[in-house]
């Protein structure tokens, strides 16, 4: 499976604030797990412009905005195009939801709104904020090579000349692909962060450090082996405990393929980027990992997701972004995307179980009728 471009939405024609640390423009949709994140900004958590978009009135009122989502959504559910849950809400309270198709087709269990979807890249800022944290503890500095923290790591030209802010900002030059199986063994063993290191380890750096931008699913894996060096945690562990508890976020975690829990969503591929809208489709977990990272494949719920980008602005998760975030994640069977403080106060989750732009296209064409312009 390639590695693609990430999946960025640009700095809105709006006030909106921008988080941390993800840094290339939106330019196409990956095709490859985990393809996506983040973020247009530099590495402070610190808003851009003096005021959030929300404070700004949207281009339509609330009940033509729900009148032509519901429309949008129920048609592109009924050709087949969407299945997942879409999630409106103002002010922190949701104004539409959704839920459409099946979390299992092969047993006909529906999508329902309290169903688990893989959220692809969008854990990456789950990783970002742990970076941070550890950051504000003092347990290391973000312009600090990765030998200073890890003076073993197996490859010492990267660890010598690679910084903690070049790998969250992708200009690292850490290459490989982390999709990979482990030699001897298949995609269902990659379980723990320490397995999927040595995919890509010995990689040779692809360019010098800091001189370009290019999407590093690897370097996300080494940020996460970082956090639980400094730590003393399990990646999973600490997530749970410093992001996702304190937000509240009970249906969130990183899941073993073989034992999701209930009611989460299998994923479903037509099996190429340029399959035609009319191609059967099929399950996609022969194609994922054991686990999901750092670097992402965990699972959240459209309501989770929402408290978490309340806890951002009741800044109850320490050193979190701000809310004003625009982020995607996407890969054979998953697309999934979260807005945060658009014009009017809305924030939008969509989360499907198809292949992108499943989730991406209802979030740009809603995006666009509160007065969002996509660059």
């Amino acid at each position: 499976m390639p590695l693609g471009e990430p999946t960025l939405y640009p700095p809105a024609q709006t006030n909106r604030h921008t988080p941390t640390a993800g840094v290339t423009m939106y330019r196409q949709l990956s095709f490859a797990l985990g393809a996506c994140a983040l973020i247009h900004a530099p590495l402070t958590a610190q808003p851009t412009t003096p005021g959030p978009a929300g404070n700004r009135q949207p281009a339509i009122s609330q009940p033509e905005l729900v009148k032509r989502l519901t429309t949008t959504v129920d048609s592109l559910a009924k050709i087949g195009e969407f299945s997942g849950v879409v999630l409106l809400a103002k002010n922190g309270a949701p104004v539409y939801q959704v839920a459409k198709g099946y979390a299992d087709r092969e047993r006909k269990i529906p999508n329902n709104l309290q169903t688990a979807f893989n959220l692809g890249s969008i854990n990456k800022v789950f990783t970002q904020i742990a970076i941070l944290q550890l950051q504000a503890a003092g347990k290391l500095d973000l312009d600090s090579t990765l030998a200073t923290y890890w003076p073993d790591y197996p490859n010492q030209d990267v660890a010598r000349k690679v910084t903690i802010r070049q790998l969250m900002r992708h200009t690292s030059g850490i290459g490989g692909n982390i999709f990979a199986a482990p030699s001897g063994g298949t995609r269902g063993d990659v379980r723990r962060l320490q397995d999927y290191l040595g995919l890509f380890v010995n990689e040779p750096l692809q360019f010098e450090p800091g001189s370009k931008n290019e999407y590093s699913n690897a370097g996300y894996i080494v940020l996460g082996l970082l956090i639980e060096r400094l730590s003393g945690e399990d990646y999973y562990r600490y997530v749970r405990e410093h992001i996702f508890e304190p937000a509240g976020m009970t249906r969130t975690g990183s899941f073993t393929v073989d034992s999701l829990p209930a009611n989460t969503a299998i994923g479903y591929t037509r099996g190429a980027q340029d399959a035609p809208p009319d191609a059967p489709v099929r399950p996609n977990t022969a194609e994922l990992p054991g686990r999901g990272s750092s670097a992402g494949g965990g699972y959240s719920t459209a309501a989770d997701l929402l408290k978490f980008l309340q806890a951002l602005r009741a800044h109850r998760i320490a050193n979190g972004l701000p809310a004003g975030l625009g982020v995607a994640g996407g890969a054979p069977g998953i697309n999934a995307t979260l807005d945060g403080d658009l014009p009017g106060g809305y924030d939008l989750v969509v989360l499907t179980n198809l292949d992108p732009p499943a989730a991406v296209r209802v979030a740009r064409i809603t995006r666009g009728w509160i007065g969002v312009r996509d660059g």
